[in-house]
């Protein structure tokens, strides 16, 4: 063979080979891109319901934000996806409070409106919470046996913020062993075990009414000395968070369409021997720390008193807290439903609000805001108010990218 030929050859070789990896080559799916939250220009005029509303409660809502904002450096980020500016962006706007006689027109006049949607989708999911009311005695005895903890010594919890711009909103708890930081008990585990590194704070007189703290966040509690006082939120062990509706659903106990707080309540209190497993599904549990009961609300994540019917919990991952959102949905009652068109303040957050356009609306204490809190489950859509300086910097609208699953 000449030495051509032979070159000829290895060159054939050559191509066959990659022409034969390259169909066999194993294919690699690139990565989704990553979900965009899309703010666009609107006029108050199209919001549905703006002007019957009444923005009133917002407004007092509002006041309080600006007084949390106001304790921070002019130049922090607002937070979120970064949508809404800096904290300096917002001082005009709460400048204004002090001459605020009508609640819309002072938001029409500061604020400009946008419509949210996440990935082209504009429609959520909205549910309620509430204050509970717990019966309970500073010492165990007959009927109060259930502990409500205090946060414990050696729980440790870990802004991950701090560490990764990207991983801001994030928080994670455990305890340490060692130099590791190693994952909390469950509930099951403190359950079983109880928890000699956290206070007892009162003993409650009925575990579900507990489980209902645990998951509202924060309850009034009625001793049986004729005391009061309230149960504010410290903490949670950091566990992940199971809404115990979907283990009845998945135990046939209850269906997709019936499940509901007063539905979850009435099947555990007519299943007290299931109850407890039930509510051991859910690993993440809450630590509490006890206030005078001043007659105010609880205070949300944002530390500011919470408003009936005007506080929102968000998703600060993505949303910023002391930003007022105009929600369109429904409540329950009525065959379809009665419309609910109302500006609410985003000031406190949930282990189970999660995502763009997400929110769960606080309805303050008492049989109503029971009702209201556990039988919400109602389809809606968001409009965000912010600053006219903040509005000017977006112009018609803009991409945000999600950093949440």
């Amino acid at each position: 063979m000449t030495r051509r030929a032979a070159l000829f050859t290895v060159a054939v070789f050559l191509i066959t080979a990659a022409a034969i990896w390259f169909l066999l080559r194993p294919r690699v799916t690139p990565p989704p891109a990553a979900p965009a939250l899309r703010l666009s220009a609107t006029q108050f005029t199209d919001l549905p319901g703006w002007k019957t509303s009444d923005a009133a409660a917002a407004l007092a809502a509002f006041r309080l934000s600006c007084g949390a904002l106001a304790k921070k450096p002019a130049s922090e980020n607002m937070g979120g996806v970064g949508y809404a500016g800096t904290v300096g962006d917002w001082v005009d706007a709460c400048n204004e409070l002090s001459s605020a006689k009508n609640a819309r027109t002072f938001f029409e006049t500061n604020f400009k409106v946008f419509t949210l949607a996440a990935s082209g989708v504009q429609d959520g999911l909205f549910t309620g919470y509430y204050e509970p009311e717990l019966r309970a005695s500073r010492i165990r005895h007959d009927k109060y046996q259930t502990p409500v903890y205090g946060l414990p010594s050696n729980l440790v919890s870990v802004d991950l913020g701090k560490f990764r711009e990207t991983l801001k909103g994030e928080q994670i708890s455990g305890r340490l062993e060692g130099n590791r930081l190693v994952p909390f008990a469950t509930r099951a585990n403190i359950d079983r075990t109880g928890l000699s590194s956290a206070p007892v704070l009162f003993y409650a007189e009925d575990p579900v009414a507990v489980f209902f703290l645990h998951i509202q966040g924060s309850g009034r509690v009625l001793f049986d000395d004729g005391s009061k006082a309230r149960a504010a939120y410290a903490g949670k062990n950091g566990r992940p968070y199971t809404a115990i509706g979907r283990t009845l659903i998945a135990r046939g106990a209850l269906t997709k369409d019936s499940v509901s707080m007063p539905t979850i309540r009435s099947w555990l209190k007519a299943h007290p021997d299931q109850a407890g497993a039930v509510m051991r599904s859910n690993e993440s549990y809450t630590f509490f720390v006890l206030q005078p009961d001043a007659g105010q609300n609880a205070s949300g994540s944002q530390g500011v008193p919470l408003t009936a019917a005007a506080s929102l919990a968000v998703d600060n991952r993505i949303h910023p807290l002391g930003v007022p959102l105009f929600l369109v949905t429904t409540l329950p009652g009525k065959p379809d439903g009665q419309a609910f068109r109302q500006l609410l303040i985003a000031q406190d957050t949930g282990g189970a609000i999660r995502g763009a356009v997400r929110g769960d609306v606080y309805w303050g204490t008492g049989a109503r805001a029971e009702f209201l809190a556990g039988a919400m489950k109602s389809k809606g859509r968001f409009y965000v108010l912010l600053p006219n300086k903040v509005a000017t910097h977006l112009g018609g609208g803009k991409d945000f990218a999600l950093r949440t699953p």
